[in-house]
């Protein structure tokens, strides 16, 4: 029974699969909806930690085919969306969201006209599936006499992914390309408004769950209107109750899987949805973490029992990674020996050796 603030924790593990994990990561993708792949590097481990896909390029490769994509799509930075997913997500959430760049739109100068000549221009360059980077679609944009670099080229793009013209391509060595999405995506039939919000409602409280209407608001750009209307028109298919003070939902269908006897320990990456979604009920962080708590920390979080217990970043180096961790000094030999696990895992994940791990000093590194 959700009675706690650990239990509402422990089911959020639960049903982001980081127990049970689903059998690939396009199924992980279509899950969760939408996930956060700002730092796409760290986005691919999210989907590993939560798939039956052993290894990165098992990963990439799916992306790659487009069986999932990345877009600007929920808030003005990138999310892996699934094929299937992509347009109905757009037709809901993009209106706010471009209400919302508007003045910077402005501040750029790019007017109506100018974003839908850069469109037209970028869809003619990638149409019949020759995908290009960004850098090569601001100098086509440029060969037109648009000014297209910088934040004024990245907004350009934002704009035709957001009015779901463009998403992304295969990857180019460590380069992204962006293709047309009506090539990318399977032909959608448009369903009524009411009927998209009552989707997206439940599949966000189903993957992401327990969760509140204020975690959605923030996840989806939606109003609270609008998730206030989702959430009466699921009244049958959701539960709710309160828990610290806030009332969170989630799908009575998924069951909490049982608790292990051992340690159960996640290096979460940069972004990952299980410490991005939750403004309201969050990880605590143990007594003696060595990062001060206000502080952003622009690095992974080491979890150990529903409890924050340090940082981890990671650095790449030829065929090795090595990983550094800042833990809390009061971790005792069994809990290290469960992140250490982990710790292998990613390595094992990227396919490539594992380096000297840094010192556990419990400095951090900000703050």
């Amino acid at each position: 029974m959700l009675s706690s603030t650990e239990a509402v924790l422990r089911q959020r593990v639960a049903t982001q699969h980081l127990m049970d994990p689903l059998p690939t990561a396009t199924a992980v993708v279509r899950d969760l909806l939408c996930v956060q792949a700002q730092e796409y590097a760290h986005a691919f481990w999210s989907l590993g930690l939560r798939s039956k896909d052993q290894t990165l390029r098992q990963v990439r490769s799916q992306f790659d085919s487009g069986a999932f994509v990345r877009t600007h799509i929920l808030r003005p930075t990138w999310h892996y969306v699934a094929a299937t997913d992509i347009a109905a997500v757009l037709k809901l959430t993009s209106p706010r969201v471009q209400r919302r760049n508007a003045g910077r739109y402005r501040d750029l100068g790019l007017d109506v006209d100018t974003l839908a000549r850069s469109a037209e221009l970028v869809m003619d360059l990638l149409r019949g599936g020759q995908f290009r980077t960004r850098a090569q679609i601001g100098a086509h944009l440029s060969q037109y006499g648009l000014a297209a670099t910088g934040p004024r080229l990245a907004y350009m793009v934002m704009n035709a992914e957001l009015d779901g013209l463009i998403c992304s391509g295969p990857m180019a060595g460590a380069q992204h390309t962006y293709a047309l999405l009506e090539e990318r995506a399977p032909r959608w039939s448009p369903v009524a408004r009411e009927e998209l919000l009552t989707e997206v409602v439940f599949r966000f409280f189903a993957g992401h769950g327990p969760a509140t209407s204020s975690d959605l608001v923030r996840w989806s750009s939606l109003s609270a209107l609008d998730v206030a209307a989702g959430l009466a028109a699921n009244r049958t298919r959701l539960e709710s109750r309160v828990v610290a003070d806030q009332t969170v939902w989630w799908d009575p269908a998924r069951e909490l899987a049982p608790l292990p006897s051992r340690p159960r320990a996640f290096l979460l990456p940069l972004y990952d949805e299980l410490v991005l979604s939750y403004p309201m009920i969050r990880f605590p962080a143990a007594p003696d973490h060595p990062q001060r708590a206000e502080v952003d920390r622009f690095v992974g979080s080491v979890i150990l029992d529903e409890v924050d217990v340090g940082s981890w970043r990671r650095t790449v180096r030829g065929s090795t990674v090595q990983v550094e961790t800042r833990l809390s000094p009061s971790l005792t030999g069994r809990d290290r020996a469960a992140i250490a696990e982990v710790v292998a895992r990613l390595a094992a994940f990227l396919e490539l050796q594992l380096g000297v791990l840094g010192e556990e000093s419990g400095k951090p590194w900000i703050g």
